[in-house]
């Protein structure tokens, strides 16, 4: 199919740039999908590059949103991610398994939890063959009835900026901004998901209290 074809569906369904682009890329033919090297092929660089953000949670994230590294930050705002069971160490599983990080969202977990989803649909159309990320979706269809009935929504839209007012246990309401990076070149990962919080806010004093207990 075309691309004039493309847009011209695209236009008649009014969708937005995410939904098109996922729509452009589940008309073609797959291009060969490179399987994920297993967790411990973290390049060292990027070991370093996490350890190094002392006032920003970070995480490094798969293609079915497994979590392949953290640094101490993030652990201390979302959880010990190291005590999870390997196959469970999933920004999904965390969202809609693990009733912590449902606390620690407040009212804002369904909109989390939705915006998770319609990222999972854009993975799917980008690394299309790829048997973990399919697994994992219908693996977590079956696990969670909220995740079931938000994929059945057909929800598409690329994670990138957003805010997170968090109840932490620990130090209260925490607002943090979240961004993802995209790490093309690495295979087993998909990106770098780093949080911070405005500089002089309270929400930066709880991270540093946060950062040494």
């Amino acid at each position: 199919m075309s691309d004039e074809v493309l847009q011209a569906i695209s236009a008649a369904l009014r969708l937005d740039v995410d939904e098109s682009a996922y729509l452009h890329r589940i008309a073609r033919r797959p291009r060969p999908c490179a399987q994920e090297t297993s967790s411990t092929d973290m390049p060292v660089g990027l070991r370093y590059l996490l350890d190094s953000f002392v006032m920003t949670p970070a995480l490094v994230v798969g293609r079915h949103t497994q979590i392949i590294g953290w640094n101490r930050l993030a652990v201390a705002v979302f959880g010990d991610f190291a005590a999870l069971p390997h196959e469970r160490r999933t920004l999904s599983h965390l969202l809609f398994t693990e009733p912590h990080l449902r606390e620690l969202l407040g009212t804002g977990w369904d909109q989390a939890a939705l915006a998770h989803v319609a990222h999972l649909r854009v993975l799917l159309g980008r690394y299309r063959g790829h048997t973990e990320l399919t697994a994992h979706i219908e693996n977590m269809q079956e696990l969670s009835p909220d995740f079931a009935r938000m994929c059945a929504e057909h929800p598409v839209a690329q994670v990138r900026n957003r805010t997170y007012a968090l109840h932490h246990p620990v130090v209260g309401e925490l607002t943090l901004h979240g961004e993802l990076i995209a790490l093309p070149d690495a295979p087993s990962c998909c990106g770098l998901d780093l949080f911070a919080a405005e500089p002089g806010s309270a929400s930066e004093q709880a991270l540093r209290e946060l950062g040494n207990p």
